[in-house]
């Protein structure tokens, strides 16, 4: 569709003037390659239009459920490598090839970010392709940018570290800060109700020395109760900030249930934040962990083998 069909068109389309005035006359102005795709859309009239356009939509319903499945796609950048040499010999099909992976990119409008992998034995490099639905710019920026660093791989072949990451700012009022404590937290029951909502983490810390966390008997999967207490009467309490879409924020929100609700809380450096909260009257009877600092060195402290006694 990309190469042959009616798309083919918005290529003539886009330099039409031009074209018609140079292709022929002077030839040497374009790429041959370049010009003999150009060229080709001109045999295109307005009802092959509509039909490859009907196709595509259709095509792109399909593809929007699968990808709808997935926080992001991965791909390999290209298929193989080919040598300047070959792709002077036969440039238009091996272009074709080496768009295995991404050609689709451009038709169904998705976004996609392309990021070293690795060396191969042989010295030639070997990338990989993040793909996500139109809009996901900065998110696919912020997962290619830890990836990136994660390999070890130098800047390019300067062979000089890459710079420090940088934080992918997102643009003001579209997300919104959460602080979790419990369940929520990375690598617990519930963080996957974040992530699949585009959520991402930013930073780990405590609460003001002013809270409570209760163990809250009962819950499915087990949940703690952060409350807020007097001046001189709490304990730091350790916690995670997410930031998260303000699109996906009250489908997150609908999910909790009693005796759970989202409040703002006060972190240690003074500012503010939403998050979880749970009301005094739920945390009567339930065992005070507050000493432990956290739920998951609660849970740690459960969990650990007891010693024996004399």
């Amino acid at each position: 569709m990309l190469y042959e069909d009616a798309f083919v068109a918005e290529r003539y389309a886009g330099i039409r003037d031009f074209f018609d005035a140079q292709a022929h006359s002077h030839p040497e102005a374009f790429d041959p390659s370049v010009r003999a795709i150009i060229d080709s859309g001109r045999r295109f009239g307005a009802a092959d239009w509509c039909q490859a356009s009907d196709r595509l939509g259709l095509l792109r319903q399909g593809c929007d459920a699968v990808l709808a499945r997935f926080d992001v796609m991965v791909l390999p950048t290209t298929p193989t490598l080919i040598s300047q040499q070959a792709m002077r010999a036969d440039p238009i099909e091996l272009n074709r090839r080496l768009g295995l992976y991404t050609n689709f990119v451009n038709l169904l409008d998705y976004a996609a970010l392309a990021v070293p992998a690795c060396l191969r034995a042989d010295g030639l490099p070997f990338g990989i392709t993040f793909i996500g639905p139109a809009g996901s710019d900065l998110r696919l920026a912020d997962i290619g940018q830890r990836f990136h660093h994660d390999t070890g791989l130098p800047a390019g072949a300067t062979g000089k570290p890459l710079p420090p990451p940088r934080d992918i700012a997102r643009p003001a009022g579209t997300t919104v800060r959460l602080a979790v404590v419990g369940a929520h937290l990375t690598g617990m029951p519930l963080n996957s109700q974040l992530i699949e909502r585009g959520a991402r983490l930013l930073q780990a810390t405590v609460t003001a020395s002013d809270y409570r966390l209760f163990a809250l008997q009962g819950t499915v999967p087990p949940k703690p109760g952060l409350l807020r207490v007097a001046p001189g009467q709490g304990h730091a309490i350790a916690l995670e900030i997410w930031e998260m879409p303000v699109a996906h924020y009250g489908s997150f929100v609908a999910l909790i249930g009693a005796p759970l609700g989202i409040g703002t809380l006060r972190l240690a450096d003074g500012s503010a934040v939403q998050g979880f909260l749970c009301e005094a009257l739920d945390t009567i009877g339930n065992p005070d962990i507050s000493a432990f600092g956290g739920w998951r060195a609660y849970l740690a402290a459960r969990s650990a083998p007891r010693q024996p006694t004399a």
